[in-house]
């Protein structure tokens, strides 16, 4: 059984719910606009792309034949374009593959009508189901396989929040909920309001103690899968960024402490260390750091990503890739978490994380 996980970030209200074309189960990202871009999303090896191995294998949603395709987009508040947005043009070339595709998308964070930049979370029960038919129609579908709330407002109980997608649940216009970024305590809490099938979390060689530990132990004791983000810690184990030089004048890791110059340059003795491991495994350094969090547990789903086809075909060949416990040990001390320099995110994005 095998799933095939896409994402697609975009600028520009509902181009992060437009679908790519597919070949086999190798999807093709689209490009994005030009244009300020998500907070989250990147040029290059951006975070979202492909996984092709076991996805959310321990929940229902991921109980499918090998091969099925799974959409995963991000819901967006409009920018100041006017009107209402018009479903997404995806939505009648792939109307008849809809029930071969799992589709996921998120909301809970507004963005400012002027520029666009991430605003207030909101996950109060009132947005809820107004955010899923604000993507319901963006993405021209019926149902949503995987809704997830992108960020908790620790000004609103969980329990409001989850309480509110239940019922998106019952009323047939979700399958299946997931959170992200949250505690294993809020993740206990939401589990015992209605079954939590996935928790988004970013997880990578870079950024491990974040999920290995409680919050980890607790999705397993639930039976919850991880979806890893970011998994190439931003583009940096691709070996694709050396300098400040490499980010173009709005890309959003400019304003992220893991990429100022002086921390620019201490991670980059990480990543080479990463890259001589790499080649005695014999793949890229991005193929590395991809099959490790593989062999992490079937219940890991990593999902990077990119809009070029050449490094999405280098990721999915990562799921053939077989690591040794030698080789994820190597690969493991090459990056000691405490030599990472920088945050992986500013101050302020900070506080809306682990609640």
């Amino acid at each position: 059984m095998a799933v095939t996980f896409l994402g697609v970030h975009g600028a520009g209200h509902g181009v992060g719910e437009d679908a790519p074309s597919a070949r086999r189960r190798i999807v093709r990202a689209r490009p994005a606009r030009s244009g300020t871009r998500h907070p989250e999303e990147q040029p290059g090896h951006p975070e979202w792309s492909v996984s092709d191995r076991h996805a959310l294998r321990r929940r229902p949603v991921g109980k499918s034949a090998g091969g099925r395709r799974h959409h995963r987009t991000a819901g967006r508040t409009p920018r100041c374009r006017g009107g209402s947005p018009a479903p997404a043009p995806h939505a009648k070339r792939h109307a008849r593959e809809r029930d071969r595709m799992i589709v996921a998308t998120k909301f809970g964070l507004r963005h400012d009508a002027s520029t666009g930049r991430v605003g207030d979370v909101d996950t109060s029960a009132d947005y809820v189901p107004l955010a899923c038919r604000d993507s319901l129609r963006r993405l021209g579908v019926e149902h949503i396989d995987l809704y997830y709330a992108h960020r908790r407002d620790p000004a609103t109980p969980v329990e409001e929040t989850v309480g509110a997608m239940s019922r998106l649940v019952a009323a047939g216009l979700v399958r299946h909920i997931g959170l992200s970024e949250v505690s294993a305590a809020t993740l206990r809490t939401a589990h015992a309001v209605h079954p939590i099938s996935a928790v988004q979390v970013e997880y990578s060689l870079f950024t491990r103690g974040v999920v290995e530990g409680e919050l980890l132990a607790t999705c397993r004791d639930l039976g919850i899968a991880v979806v890893a983000y970011s998994p190439l810690g931003r583009g940096m184990l691709t070996g694709a960024v050396s300098s400040r030089g490499d980010l173009g004048p709005d890309d959003n890791r400019r304003r992220w402490p893991r990429f100022a110059d002086e921390n620019i340059r201490r991670n980059l003795t990480l990543v080479q260390a990463v890259r001589e491991v790499a080649e005695r495994i014999g793949c890229s350094p991005a193929q590395a750091a991809l099959a490790w969090l593989l062999a992490e547990g079937d219940d890991i789903v990593p999902i990077p990503g990119t809009k070029r086809r050449r490094y999405l075909e280098e990721n999915v060949a990562a799921v053939a890739l077989s690591l040794t416990g030698a080789d994820r040990d190597l690969l493991r001390r090459a990056v000691p978490e405490e030599a990472v320099a920088g945050e992986r995110y500013p101050e302020s994005a900070l506080k809306r994380l682990g609640h």
